[in-house]
């Protein structure tokens, strides 16, 4: 497939260029395109062809369902049987913005976007860019990270195009993504809500607006492989480089001791350390992801791309400091890694 790569600027959209995107989108093709969180690579979600492809892609597992992007909350109305006033209080408080939320769909979305489910997971990007894209398409956007399935989400159009040239009909060429890693799932479908995945919102910020909330306790351990996910992330093993990922957790001293140790004992082999905060190791690529877990987040798909592009073995993954967005970074690391933590 000839994929086009279209330069589009945020803070001067070219309209013609959009409506050809949206032309893509709304005949059946699929386009890669930036939102606030990571890139999305989006389809039609009333078209079911359309949205098999994506799979197809991907290489995404079917069972794995999909986000539906809306440019506001009357389209959002429009697909799902009713909105209820806590949910409404979540759109109200965090929409537009990396929040999504599952609720009961109607006909209209297509049972492979929700594999099979009688829920659909919604949002309503903040990004311009990716709120033109909806709008020009003229229909709701079914979109995961534009990624091969499995690698880490893409925050750079540059890591779109080198997982997705040549399988996908049109790739946004635009700004790096601001929150750098998904939103935040929120299950308002049964009694009370329930977060699926930790993203841009924090579970603090939520249940400061819903204080009945709770965490799934499927976020850090995943689910089972007989058990159907109710939205992206759940079940597969995610955010993976190539390099193997071995998380270290505990106190800064610790943990940096922890390191050394292990760089000792794999020093015939091609070592990277993801740190948080500024750290001295002698290996053969060091990255500071941030001074804190909200930097950390954005930074972390970025970072696990860039141990690949160095042909990195093995990555050593600090995690030291816990703040709001502690669970947020920890679900990515830990999925990342295939759950290899070492606690010290």
């Amino acid at each position: 497939m000839n994929t086009q790569v279209i330069k589009i600027d945020k803070n001067n959209i070219d309209h013609d260029e959009m409506k050809k995107l949206g032309k893509i989108i709304a005949n059946g093709g699929l386009v890669a395109f930036p939102t606030e969180t990571v890139y999305g690579l989006g389809a039609n979600a009333f078209d079911d062809q359309a949205c098999k492809n994506i799979y197809i892609a991907k290489g995404r597992p079917s069972d794995n369902p999909l986000i539906v992007h809306f440019a506001d909350i009357e389209s959002v109305e429009e697909t799902v049987w009713s909105i209820s006033e806590d949910a409404k209080k979540l759109f109200h408080c965090f929409s537009p913005g990396p929040l999504t939320v599952i609720l009961k769909k109607t006909d209209k979305i297509s049972n492979t976007v929700t594999a099979g489910l009688d829920t659909v997971a919604v949002r309503i990007p903040s990004d311009i860019v990716a709120r033109e894209l909806i709008k020009a398409s003229g229909v709701p956007i079914a979109a995961p990270s534009a990624n091969l399935s499995g690698k880490p989400s893409p925050t750079t159009s540059r890591h779109v195009i080198a997982d997705m040239n040549g399988r996908i009909d049109a790739i946004i060429d635009a700004h790096d993504c601001s929150v750098g890693v998904e939103s935040t799932i929120v299950d308002m479908s049964g009694k009370f809500p329930v977060i699926l995945r930790p993203g841009g919102i924090t579970f603090s910020q939520i249940k400061k607006i819903l204080p009945n909330a709770v965490i799934d306790e499927h976020i850090l351990s995943g689910s089972s492989k007989d058990e159907k996910p109710k939205c992206p992330g759940m079940k597969y093993r995610h955010y993976a480089p190539d390099a193997d990922v071995t998380v270290v957790e505990g106190e800064m001293h610790n943990v940096r001791k922890k390191i050394n140790e292990l760089l000792s004992e794999n020093s015939n082999k091609k070592c990277g350390i993801l740190t948080l905060g500024q750290a001295s190791y002698k290996a053969g690529l060091v990255i500071n992801a941030g001074n804190n877990n909200k930097e950390y987040a954005k930074n972390l798909f970025k970072s696990l791309r860039e141990f690949d592009e160095n042909n990195i073995d093995i990555v050593f993954a600090e995690f030291i400091i816990e703040d709001d967005y502690s669970l947020t970074v920890k679900n990515r690391l830990y999925k990342s890694a295939g759950n290899k933590v070492i606690y010290v």
